[in-house]
Order: C-alpha cells, then structure tokens, then sequence
C-alpha cells in the first residue's frame, strides 16, 4: 500500500510562488502516473497535472504556462511548481496514484 503526503503549502500574496511536494512511501511509485488535483470552496474536485510513469506532462486549461509538474524518482516524489499564483488558485491540492490520495495541502493566494 503507498501513502502519499502532500507538503509546501501556505499563504501568498498574488504573483507569488510555491512548490509542492508529494511524497511517497511503499514501493512501485515510480511505475504509475502521478495526479495533482485541486477543490475550492463549494466547487468540484479540479484536475491541476498530471505526470506519467515516463515523464509526459498534461495540465489543466486554468493553469497551464504558470504550473510544472515533475517527478523525482530517486526521492520517491513528484513535485508542483506554482507561479504568478491567483487568488482563484485558493484550494485544497491533493495528490493522487495508483488508487491512493494524499492528505491534501491548502494554499491560499490573497493579499
């Protein structure tokens, strides 16, 4: 069984950065697709990224040119990179793979 562990968000003004993590513990992480989701307030759950087994990327429409989603095999972790954040992206992110989701990290982008 892998659990995933969302880290790295937080509070930042408009314009700003961050970068998630989401680790991995078990084994065979490196074999499945990683998903980065996202659920505001009162919305659905949002697909952010996606990161294959072989590294192919795929973004959703909202964030696509302002996020980057890698993976770090070695280290067992798949990464998000977040620029030029807007208050719109205010959410829970989770992580999501081979059938198990992470806790969930909230970021919050206010001034």
């Amino acid at each position: 069984q892998v659990q995933l562990v969302e880290s790295g968000g937080g509070l930042v003004q408009p314009g700003g950065s961050l970068r998630l993590s989401c680790a991995a513990s078990g084994s065979g992480f490196s074999f499945y697709g990683v998903f980065w989701y996202r659920q505001a307030p009162g919305k659905e759950r949002e697909l952010v990224a996606v990161i294959t087994w072989n590294g192919s990327t795929s973004y959703g429409d909202s964030v696509r040119g302002r996020f980057a989603i890698s993976r770090d095999n070695a280290r067992n972790t798949v990464y998000l990179q977040m620029n030029n954040l807007k208050p719109e992206d205010t959410a829970v992110y989770y992580c999501f793979s081979n059938n198990n989701w992470g806790q969930g990290a909230q970021v919050t982008v206010s001034s």
